[in-house]
């Protein structure tokens, strides 16, 4: 696996595309395909890496950030040479480290004296999993010396053809899980991943100190996946008290492992429920959390219709950053439970609601919500992403395949460097 894992990465093209003019952080969770990605995109002869998951470099340079000055020295002295810290939240000393070389390279090529080669220029790309280090320890963040991007699992636009729809429901799309050669595999890696992440990210940086009771927290958050959160009841699941179930769902969307989706902010004809939902980054790892992995998903059951929602909401979410195109997401549901799955706020544009269904024939009940909630919000343009094979305009609702959909919202990819 790990042959074709390492060939299949290396053909790869993401999306993702750091400008490489410009130093920056690059965020996601853990098997996204970060360094692959730098290692892909940097030039391998001038890039020089420092992975502070290994023990020696975090030995050397989190006990003593002060090394890398002694580090930077080594390199070459002409041309643009990059620094590549994995994992930088592990040591967030480093980063002022990294602000002081930044600045005295910038002054040595302005011409002030400094010990710098003014010929050399010093770019870093800065890898991290978890930003709650960072804005916990008010860690320095650069000050805008280093552009931000995030990595996400793969898209379906990044996907191979012959790994499909129902392959990204069941199993999600992290570059390991697509490239493995069953789903046996695919099923251990998942339940290896979610055992590594509370152990790596969560217990051995200390943010969360009961591993069972964590534990349980995230199968009933993996459960409630798409759902509006009522703190207290969950508490009660738990056995937590609600300050601490806010605690945790706050650590899952500082360690990149979910995003949050508030209500929608302008008022309606009819009272909004308030509580926010709480996506998981990848399909696959929510049903390992959940504890599903062994349920098949069956088209048009319910478990593929939630599924199906969640990718699709994954997927604009993952494009939109990729596009910086400032979009902002948030959903509707009433206190008679009419909702709309996803409601975008689109600069320049109207409002796009959208609702997403599974279904390969619209009816007219899977629009219900659309028509009596989409009259009460002015300026806006109503969508149903759909597996109807065909796009059709229905009362004004633009009904479309979900591929369609996803290009008729109006995401545009960056194709530049």
């Amino acid at each position: 696996m790990a042959a074709v894992y390492k060939a299949y990465m290396a053909l790869l093209t993401r999306i993702s595309n750091p400008v490489k003019s410009h130093s920056f952080f690059l965020f996601g969770a853990r098997g996204v395909g970060k360094t692959s990605l730098l290692r892909t995109k940097l030039p391998k002869e001038n890039s020089s890496y420092i992975d502070l998951l290994n023990a020696n470099d975090f030995d050397r340079f989190a006990i003593h950030p002060q090394q890398l000055s002694d580090f930077i020295a080594a390199l070459p002295t002409k041309g643009t040479q990059w620094v590549v810290i994995d994992e930088v939240q592990k040591a967030p000393a480093l980063l002022d480290m990294v602000h002081l070389e930044i600045e005295a390279h910038s002054q040595a090529k302005m011409g002030i004296h400094t010990e710098r080669p003014k010929e050399r220029n010093l770019l870093f790309a800065l890898t991290g999993s978890s930003a709650r280090k960072l804005k916990r320890g008010q860690a320095n963040l650069l000050a805008g010396r280093a552009f931000l991007n995030y990595l996400f699992p793969l898209t379906h636009l990044e996907v191979p053809k012959e790994y499909n729809l129902n392959s990204m429901l069941t199993w999600g799309s992290l570059p390991a899980i697509v490239t493995a050669d069953s789903d046996a595999t695919r099923a251990e890696f998942l339940s290896s991943y979610v055992h590594t992440y509370l152990r790596e990210e969560i217990l051995e940086e200390q943010i969360a100190r009961s591993a069972p009771t964590f534990r349980r927290f995230l199968e009933v958050a993996a459960q409630m996946n798409g759902e509006p959160v009522n703190n207290a009841a969950i508490g009660r699941d738990v056995g937590l008290s609600t300050p601490t179930i806010q605690t945790y769902f706050e650590i899952l969307e500082d360690t990149l492992i979910a995003f949050r989706l508030d209500p929608f902010h302008q008022s309606v004809r009819k009272r909004q429920r308030e509580a926010p939902k709480y996506y998981f980054f990848d399909l696959g790892v929510t049903r390992a959390l959940a504890g599903g992995l062994r349920a098949e998903l069956t088209p048009h059951n319910y478990g593929f219709g939630k599924a199906f929602e969640h990718f699709i909401i994954c997927e604009i979410v993952r494009l939109s950053n990729y596009a910086s195109n400032g979009w902002r997401f948030s959903y509707l549901r009433t206190k008679d439970n009419l909702e709309i799955d996803l409601i975008i706020d689109r600069p320049g544009k109207p409002l796009a609601l959208v609702e997403i269904k599974s279904a390969d024939f619209i009816k007219d009940e899977h629009l219900k919500s659309l028509r009596q909630l989409g009259a009460d919000i002015p300026e806006s343009e109503c969508f149903c992403l759909c597996q109807e094979p065909r796009a059709k305009l229905v009362d004004g609702i633009h009904v479309l395949p979900w591929r369609d959909g996803l290009v008729e919202l109006g995401i545009t990819l960056k194709t530049g460097d």
